[in-house]
């Protein structure tokens, strides 16, 4: 049977790469929405090496010293959701999930041993996302649900807001069970209302069905959802697919239609690179981005026939098809392929220097990835062995800290002096690959326990435990 597990992480900061889970809560559905299982909600541990964002404390009420008095190790706390996201069939799916949660998903799974990506595939499985098919319904069939605005009337897509102006039972914002209970109610909302809706996006999890409907060749439009598209339009644009990534067989580059192309047609590719890999801030005054934005494949987009786009939708959403149909024109049979490549090729990342955020650095060989179950099962004081029999240097870093962190008697002394160095540069120097060093730490706390509507027992709790980090 076909089932969908629906989760949600909790964090001690907004980084996958840099910060650690505090809490997850998962629940399994059949394809109908039906609730088939008890719900899993477990605390992680944090670890010696690794501050929590204040924020973060007091924004879901998870301090370090509930965690480390409620929670699991790191270790057994991905074992149990490796469990769940692999049993056949599955579907992992949450909200904003494909751009958090899975990434934590991750990231943790490489941390502890695991293939970070099988379970998003294999043994037919796959994972979904719903924000989108949210702000797809918002952009054409908003009378589905009531819409949460800001003050400038632009639509609010958060879940907590979506979930009070629908009735829907959300008794705890940022308590990763009800988030799920939220987003399940959410879906089923959607699901009941605008069933072909529904269907057709959870469709196009399947990035075969995506590609089919994305044509290149004859760079055919295409509506599509994102958050990278303005919200004042309802994260909705016409766009035309340019040309499949130079380096990327999951993303297609395309080209947001209600902007003049001009710019893109005459500008070199450095010209174009310097306005595109930018912040919008960060341009010179009157100097506008370049609307060139990647459709990655496997990541459950929202593509459709620029049909469903009508004269009273596109009228609400402020997109001019006439002008759009214009620029079109102009890029439809324009050979820029090797100018876009350039562009492309040239959008290289900061160099990551930390072997545990590197996971993008380069698939783990299969000899390396057979070694995984061993070095899961194996007795605590066998675990330095495996460090000769990995390839990947990558993999023997993290097994060193895995050492470190869950089995320190393991480590001989020169080991732990190693470790321990390593531990207070994290934790003190900024350019060590934390997203929050002491410094910095204390001197939030120390703004935060000046303000009144503030829970200053976190800030206290906070305060003693960052002490503690550097006994």
């Amino acid at each position: 049977m076909k089932t969908l597990y629906w989760h949600d992480y909790e964090a001690w900061g907004t980084s996958p790469s840099q910060d650690r889970p505090s809490q997850f809560a998962g629940i399994r559905t059949d394809e109908h929405l039906n609730i088939i299982s008890d719900p899993l909600v477990i605390y992680c541990r944090p670890t010696h090496d690794c501050l929590p964002h204040p924020e973060a404390c007091l924004l879901t009420g998870i301090t370090p010293q509930k965690a480390l008095a409620d929670g699991v190790s790191e270790i057994n706390f991905f074992q149990q959701i490796h469990e769940q996201l692999t049993q056949p069939n599955t579907c992992g799916v949450g909200y904003n999930s494909i751009r958090f949660d899975d990434e934590m998903t991750r990231y943790g799974l490489y941390r502890n041993f695991y293939d970070p990506y099988e379970r998003e595939w294999k043994n037919g499985n796959s994972r979904w996302d719903i924000i989108d098919m949210v702000r797809l319904t918002y952009a054409l069939r908003p009378d589905s649900l009531r819409w949460p605005v800001n003050d400038d009337g632009i639509p609010n897509f958060k879940l907590e807001n979506l979930s009070k102006v629908n009735g829907l039972l959300h008794e705890v914002a940022h308590d990763a069970l009800s988030d799920v209970h939220a987003t399940i109610g959410l879906a089923k909302l959607i699901k009941e209302r605008q069933p072909e809706l529904y269907n057709y996006v959870y469709g196009l999890r399947d990035k075969r069905r995506v590609s089919s409907l994305i044509d290149i060749q004859r760079r055919k439009p295409l509506l599509h959802i994102s958050s990278r598209l303005s919200a004042a339009h309802g994260c909705a644009a016409l766009m035309v697919p340019l040309q499949a990534h130079p380096t990327n067989n999951n993303s297609v580059i395309c080209y947001d239609l209600s902007v003049d192309p001009e710019p893109l047609l005459t500008l070199s590719a450095d010209d174009i690179s310097a306005r595109l890999f930018v912040k919008q801030q960060d341009l010179p005054e009157g100097c506008e981005r370049i609307p060139l934005k990647e459709i990655h494949l496997n990541k459950s987009p929202i593509v459709a026939t620029p049909k469903l786009l009508d004269e009273q939708a596109a009228e609400r959403l402020g997109i001019n098809k006439q002008q759009c149909d214009e620029h079109w024109q102009l890029l439809r049979y324009v050979d820029f392929q090797d100018k876009i490549s350039r562009v492309y090729r040239q959008n290289q990342l900061p160099e990551r220097t930390d072997s545990e955020q590197k996971l993008y650095d380069g698939f783990i060989n299969n000899n390396d990835k057979n070694l995984f179950m061993a070095i899961r099962g194996a007795e605590p004081k066998t675990l330095s062995a495996y460090s000769e029999q990995l390839s990947d240097p990558r993999l023997k870093t993290l097994l060193f800290r895995y050492r470190a962190r869950h089995y320190p008697a393991t480590l001989s002394v020169e080991e732990m002096e190693q470790w321990q160095q390593w531990r207070y540069q994290r934790l003190t120097d900024e350019n060590a690959g934390a997203s929050i060093v002491l410094e910095d730490f204390f001197e939030r706390l120390s703004v935060l326990s000046k303000e009144i509507d503030v829970d200053q027992s976190i800030v206290q709790g906070l305060l003693s435990y960052g002490d503690q980090l550097l006994e």
